[in-house]
């Protein structure tokens, strides 16, 4: 399991900007994420997978165009239960607060690649513990409460 992109934005319901480091901070989110703050969905998470099967379908679409911060590697998110606690890279601890959500409307990531694929198959986490994430890091499971997925 490892991180294959990471992505911030300055703005809510736009495409994300690749970039190839970031600081996680704790309590908050991606530092300069406009998706950060005091709240359950601080920091998102999308499998390259799921990426990769919206490019199968003819999509146009890279890493951070569904708004997701960390696009992972080997993690099947949507079976990960509420609770669960990842290490990424070296000192960062996220918990997974939420499983999809709810899109009230479309918004300019449904317009600019035809779909959006993080209501179905994102996921979001508060910072437990924050520090410097880079693309490449691995990620490691480290609790898991199966009782609230």
């Amino acid at each position: 399991m490892k991180i294959v992109s990471i992505s911030t934005s300055r703005k809510k319901g736009t495409r994300k900007t690749q970039v190839d480091e970031a600081v996680l901070v704790q309590e908050h989110g991606l530092e300069n994420d406009a998706h950060a703050g005091q709240w359950h969905r601080q920091v998102s998470f999308l499998a390259a997978e799921s990426i990769e099967k919206a490019k199968d379908r003819g999509l146009k679409v890279d890493f951070g165009d569904f708004a997701e911060n960390i696009a992972t590697l080997g993690i099947d998110w949507q079976n990960v239960p509420i609770g669960t606690q990842f290490q990424l890279g070296d000192s960062a601890l996220v918990e997974v607060t939420q499983i999809g959500k709810e899109c009230h409307q479309k918004c300019a990531i449904f317009y600019l690649a035809g779909d959006c694929i993080m209501p179905r198959e994102g996921v979001f986490a508060r910072v437990l513990k924050g520090g410097t994430i880079r693309v490449g890091d691995e990620i490691r499971l480290v609790a898991s409460d199966t009782s609230r997925k």
